[in-house]
């Protein structure tokens, strides 16, 4: 499973990827937002900070205006993914951008119906919203394991499943059991997924025992 950290922190995002941990980023325009920054050179400073794709949001909502802000997002770097919502017009766009050979998240994805289209468009990525399903009383992860094994009866589907409004540890584990690709996680989800309390325990009394013996490597 490939790791993308969800922030526009550039602090964070190149402490995160000295760790090698992360594969990319993905951002949205409430992220960018957050930094007080101008987004395109938040964009590139990212871009320039891990090699993995880079999902930059578009803010249009019909395909003309994607596709205008979507080709000015993909000159700021090779590693831009343009990210457009799960719509018609998102997928027109989509289909565009595949066509001339741009990655494309699509985003918003909240079904296996919209999936399914997301794929036949090209999507490079799709991004299912396991979070804000769970918010609203579904699961947000039985709509993992149904695109997972959609996903995985046809050969020429090459979408990746992108889980995405990713809240806890488990959220990771359980889509990585059923298959998808990559997990976009909150700087502070992803520091947890190291964390256990057996682990802690465990090096506290190894080094007490060591201090006992008097020695030093």
């Amino acid at each position: 499973m490939k790791f993308f950290v969800d922030t526009a922190d550039i602090e964070e995002i190149r402490d995160l990827a000295a760790t090698g941990l992360v594969d990319g980023v993905t951002t949205n325009p409430s992220l960018v937002a957050k930094s007080g920054r101008d987004f395109f050179e938040v964009l590139k400073d990212i871009c320039a900070a891990v090699p993995g794709p880079v999902s930059a949001e578009v803010t249009a909502t019909d395909e003309g205006g994607m596709i205008r802000e979507g080709e000015k997002l993909a000159r700021i770097a090779k590693n831009i993914a343009i990210k457009v919502p799960l719509t018609w017009d998102g997928l027109k766009a989509c289909k565009y951008f595949t066509n001339h050979k741009t990655m494309v998240n699509v985003t918003l994805c909240f079904s296996a119906a919209q999936a399914i289209l997301a794929a036949k468009a090209g999507a490079t990525f799709v991004s299912p919203f396991v979070g804000r399903l769970d918010d609203v009383g579904q699961d947000g992860m039985q709509l993992i394991a149904e695109i997972c094994t959609i996903y995985r009866q046809y050969n020429y589907f090459h979408t990746e499943v992108l889980v995405a409004s990713v809240r806890n540890p488990m959220h990771v584990v359980y889509a990585a059991k059923m298959g998808a690709h990559v997990a976009t996680v909150p700087p502070a989800v992803l520091k947890q997924l190291v964390q256990h309390p057996l682990t802690d325990k465990g090096l506290a009394t190894f080094l007490a025992d060591w201090q006992k013996t008097g020695q030093k490597i």
